[in-house]
């Protein structure tokens, strides 16, 4: 029988990617929920270079960083819904702009939207530059990896994801239909597919937790 444990955090977008990940999947997963200011031993034990979320335990064997983490699942676990591309070229262009989304996109996005004055207008010019890259990147297919959901658009996922609710806690509109038309259809069809809807937090408790955390900020 295979063990398989995720430690994370409920709002943590890289530890997301893993949880649709495991569920579109249909793997069983046990997850424990990490409070980083007092980390466990166990994550500690788990993850001693980085000591951060997400950590994938299979059997006892840890898997660090979200991106190894997904590859490792969709290899492991080849023959249900097969994430990544079959061909090498593809397989490369695919963790080329997953890299791009997470080191790049999402950085400068959360920067933009948690910034005040000068650095944020700065931190939004760099922003929409590089979400009209995604724009084009994604052309008029139905999702990133082709006309199903894959690997990258669950590394792209966190987009989809916390767009809304950061828009209506800060009032900045990021993704508009005029600029990202592309973006805004994905990002409807992303948030409807079945592993993706399901999964929690839902958008409403990301509208608390930012709306939180933005009043805290201003104390």
């Amino acid at each position: 029988m295979e063990k398989v444990k995720l430690f994370g955090t409920w709002s943590c977008p890289f530890v997301k990617r893993i949880v649709w990940a495991l569920r579109i999947k249909n793997i069983e997963c046990e997850i424990i929920y990490e409070d980083l200011a007092n980390k466990s031993p166990e994550l500690l034990k788990y993850n001693p270079i980085h000591m951060k979320v997400p950590v994938l335990v299979h059997n006892e064997t840890p898997i660090c960083e979200s991106l190894v983490i997904l590859e490792y699942i969709d290899e492991t676990w080849k023959d249900v819904y097969p994430l990544l591309p079959k061909h090498p070229l593809d397989k490369a262009k695919e963790r080329f702009w997953a890299k791009f989304a997470g080191e790049q996109v999402l950085p400068s996005f959360f920067g933009y939207i948690m910034k005040q004055g000068k650095d944020q207008e700065e931190a939004k010019e760099t922003t929409l530059a590089y979400l009209k890259q995604v724009e084009q990147l994604l052309g008029e297919k139905r999702f990133f990896s082709g006309e199903r959901l894959g690997f990258l658009d669950l590394a792209f996922g966190w987009l989809a994801d916390n767009s809304s609710p950061l828009e209506v806690v800060t009032g900045l509109k990021v993704l508009d239909e005029d600029s990202f038309p592309n973006l805004c259809t994905w990002k409807e069809k992303f948030l409807e597919f079945p592993a993706i809807k399901e999964s929690w937090p839902d958008q409403q408790t990301l509208i608390v937790k930012y709306q939180e955390m933005k009043e805290s900020k201003s104390k």
